[in-house]
């Protein structure tokens, strides 16, 4: 017998414990009802009765390439007719020999070797154990890592250790290991001009930035001062390139992950790129690194590697790393590290046809005008009274909703202002997400121009209505 709505949403409520939710708003449907959904298409969510939504945060950053994508599913349904999961602890298949070799052919020419995974937190927590391992390896002993304030790399506790953002991470600081915090590039007085978008990105490069702004450089001055004092005991570095999405969209001065990763050159610390959000063309790059022109010495990716379509996540290194861990088996200098799932086939499946899509359909060629018209958009918006500041960079974007513009206050944190403005734009027929009061969004590369400005007007809409 088929459930209702009032059944479903009361077994969900009675059953299910969600991630980053407060359960007791969810159980008194504050700052909405629960919303149930059945099918999608596109860049579009369907609920339950049939209602569509735009999906502006792309399910949680990870449907790039559309919902029911043809192609993606025609790859899935041709690997279940094969075979759904074999181990990969001792035996390979071929969905995962051909996805190493695509990842290979657009990733930066100096990495070699892929190591899979299931999601962003286990692909950062394999580079973090794979750094301390190579060090030991090489007879030096570093227990510590090097990451920046309000960075989020992750929930399992090898990525809260290197993560900086109290909200999520304070309550498990006992469960920590040792790592050094830089300040984030996100200087007060580089946002001093609050109506300009972004105002981080005018500057040509990061000293330019520095000094209009009048910072003094302070960030990267900090880092070099860790690592002057402690590298012998770093084991590596760990950045999101461009934009520290989890933290409000905090989006970095031109040329500052160059001057953070020539530190890192500079004091022997080897360097951790977590593009799990920012990879497959979130920046209009393929990859972050490409846009800051930077060459970690690990790369980890997940979320769209699979067009949002299944659990896949890759820790890609270098041969130099890679032969570290060579050796007699006698010698136990394995990488003792592995998930049930890992290279999961149809995953690697849906993996293979998201990388040809986006040359088949040339998606990078074609996202260039909807960036420039999403930041056209952003523009007009930055101007509401209710707007502090936005902060964009491709098809991300962090929209800051205050009290008062010309005094910056804002809104008491009970209020919930912009959860509520979320709440209300689904009567538009929007999906979006807030951190704090931080509207955030992450669209789909395949939205259309229309689709944004739909967007675009509902924001503004709510926004007059505060």
């Amino acid at each position: 017998m088929k459930l209702t709505a009032k059944k479903l949403i009361e077994l969900d409520k009675k059953n299910i414990w969600h991630p980053f939710t407060q359960m007791g708003d969810w159980l008194n449907d504050d700052p909405c009802e629960p919303l149930i959904i059945e099918r999608a298409k596109g860049s579009y969510l369907y609920d339950i009765y049939g209602r569509k939504y735009l999906d502006g945060v792309s399910s949680l950053w990870v449907n790039n390439l559309g919902h029911r994508n043809p192609k993606i599913d025609a790859a899935v349904k041709k690997q279940l007719a094969k075979v759904s999961h074999s181990t990969f602890l001792g035996l390979t298949h071929i969905p995962a020999i051909e996805l190493s070799q695509k990842l290979l052919s657009i990733l930066p020419k100096h990495l070699k070797k892929v190591f899979y995974s299931d999601n962003g937190s286990t692909a950062v927590e394999i580079a973090l154990k794979m750094a301390y391992q190579f060090w030991r390896f090489k007879g030096e002993r570093r227990t510590s890592f090097l990451s920046l304030r309000n960075a989020y790399h992750g929930d399992t506790v090898g990525a809260v250790s290197v993560g900086g953002t109290d909200l999520f991470h304070k309550s498990f600081k006992d469960l920590l290991f040792k790592a050094h915090f830089a300040p984030s590039p996100f200087c007060r007085k580089c946002f001093a001009r609050k109506n300009e978008i972004p105002f981080l990105n005018k500057a040509k490069n990061f000293k330019e930035h520095c000094k209009i702004a009048g910072c003094g450089g302070q960030c990267v001055k900090k880092a070099e001062d860790i690592l002057k004092k402690n590298g012998k005991n770093i084991a590596a570095a760990i950045i999101e390139p461009e934009n520290q999405a989890a933290a409000g969209m905090i989006i970095m001065p031109a040329g500052y992950a160059a001057e953070y990763a020539n530190l890192c050159k500079k004091y022997n610390t080897l360097l951790i790129a977590d593009e799990v959000a920012t990879g497959f063309g979130r920046t209009g790059e393929m990859f972050a690194v490409e846009y800051s022109k930077i060459k970690p010495d690990f790369i980890c990716l997940s979320k769209g590697i699979t067009g949002g379509y299944m659990p896949l996540a890759a820790t890609i290194t270098t041969d130099g790393i890679y032969n570290a861990f060579l050796g007699k088996y006698e010698e136990f200098k394995t990488f003792f590290h592995g998930h049930s799932y890992t290279a999961n086939p149809l995953a690697c499946a849906a993996a293979n046809a998201a990388i040809d899509i986006f040359k088949t359909d040339k998606i990078l060629q074609k996202l260039k005008s909807k960036i420039a018209f999403f930041k056209n958009g952003l523009a007009a918006l930055s101007n509401h009274q209710k707007v502090g500041n936005i902060r964009h960079l491709g098809v991300m974007a962090g929209i800051d909703i205050v009290k008062d513009k010309k005094t910056g206050a804002v809104y008491d944190y009970k209020l919930k202002t912009a959860a509520k403005i979320c709440a209300q734009m689904r009567e538009d027929g929007i999906i979006i997400r807030n951190l704090g009061d931080t509207l955030v969004l992450f669209l789909p590369l395949t939205i259309t121009v229309s689709e944004i400005s739909k967007i675009i007007k509902s924001i503004a809409k709510r926004l007059d209505a505060l």
